[in-house]
């Protein structure tokens, strides 16, 4: 029997990876109703949420739901028909590579945002090259862990190349507040997903650095423009952008001081220091972003731009001159 059918028939479902996205997803999955096992790579950490029935470190008072038991027991956690791998985008290679023989018969979704910094490839693609036999599919969207943790409206995009798989999957990853609609473009879902990161340090770095309003939706535009450019290069669907996957996370993270990219760039823009043990995937994707965009000999002025800012060759006011003295074209 196919993993799709079965699918309808088990609800059984683990998320691996215990940061505040994962938890969330774990939290409203398990409060609709279906019994979910959160993985967390500590011991420590996990008997500690299994106790508090919160998880004190990354989502503090947001109480698990009854038929939420969380592990560290990686076998057990894998035992489930349906894994959602919430672990670091920069991780996922080296995580499913030294854990292929527990998940290469899965449903696996991938729940992080970016790209791989050694094959300048999305997460999909990274799970392809290294357990071909699972059924893959890709979760991503407008959302905050909080907002989700906390039971409020949330509509994200789930796609896969194989339509039966989307259909099952979105059947029972739909929850009393995520809403999912179905994508046939992965490629654009991750792509979209990772680069509308990137936009949003460049924004919380206008932002941060006084440059105003008006210069962050101009970089929100030209920067939108950017990611369908290079999306249409690696085979996605331009249009897929302009839906939850692309448009709507860039309007969420280039807006918002919940967005850890956005507020990474705000930081840098007042000259605070930043906390280097917060994981922001705009900073290794817009380094991946330049090296593929130079393979592709694509132009993405603001992502070249933003990466130079981050890797302290040019400073803020440097950038502003270098984009301002760019030819002038027809938008």
């Amino acid at each position: 029997m196919r993993l799709a059918e079965e699918m309808r028939h088990q609800d059984q479902i683990s998320v691996l990876g215990a940061g505040a996205f994962g938890t969330a997803l774990a939290i409203s999955l398990a409060r609709s109703g279906k019994p979910v096992t959160l993985w967390a790579r500590s011991t420590d950490a996990a008997s500690s949420m299994q106790s508090a029935r919160e998880n004190l470190g990354r989502l503090p008072g947001k109480s698990f739901p009854s038929r939420l038991s969380v592990t560290s027991d990686l076998p057990l956690a894998c035992k489930a028909p349906i894994l959602l791998l919430a672990v670091p985008m920069q991780q996922l290679a080296d995580f499913a590579t030294q854990n292929k023989s527990l998940i290469r018969r899965k449903s696996l979704i991938a729940c992080c945002k970016g790209i791989d910094l050694k094959s300048d490839r999305g997460p999909l693609a990274v799970l392809e090259d290294v357990v071909p036999e699972a059924q893959l599919a890709i979760l991503s969207g407008p959302s905050f862990a909080v907002d989700i943790a906390e039971g409020l409206p949330t509509a994200l995009t789930l796609a896969a190349r194989d339509k039966g798989v989307v259909e099952a999957l979105q059947s029972v990853l739909t929850t009393d507040n995520i809403r999912l609609y179905s994508s046939l473009d992965p490629v654009g879902v991750e792509f979209g997903g990772a680069l509308k990161n990137v936009i949003a340090i460049a924004c919380g770095l206008a932002i941060g650095a006084g440059l105003g309003e008006s210069a962050r939706a101009a970089l929100m535009t030209r920067g939108f423009a950017e990611m369908q450019r290079l999306a249409a290069r690696v085979g996605a669907d331009p249009a897929t952008l302009s839906g939850l996957s692309g448009f709507g996370d860039l309007v969420l993270t280039c807006t918002s001081e919940k967005s850890r990219n956005f507020s990474h760039g705000f930081k840098l823009g007042t000259g605070a220091t930043v906390d280097p043990t917060v994981t922001v995937e705009g900073v290794a994707t817009a380094r991946a972003v330049v090296h593929l965009a130079r393979t592709l000999d694509l132009d993405m002025p603001i992502t070249t731009t933003i990466t130079q800012i981050l890797d302290g060759h040019i400073s803020i006011s440097e950038a502003v001159e270098v984009l301002l003295s760019r030819p002038l074209k027809r938008e």
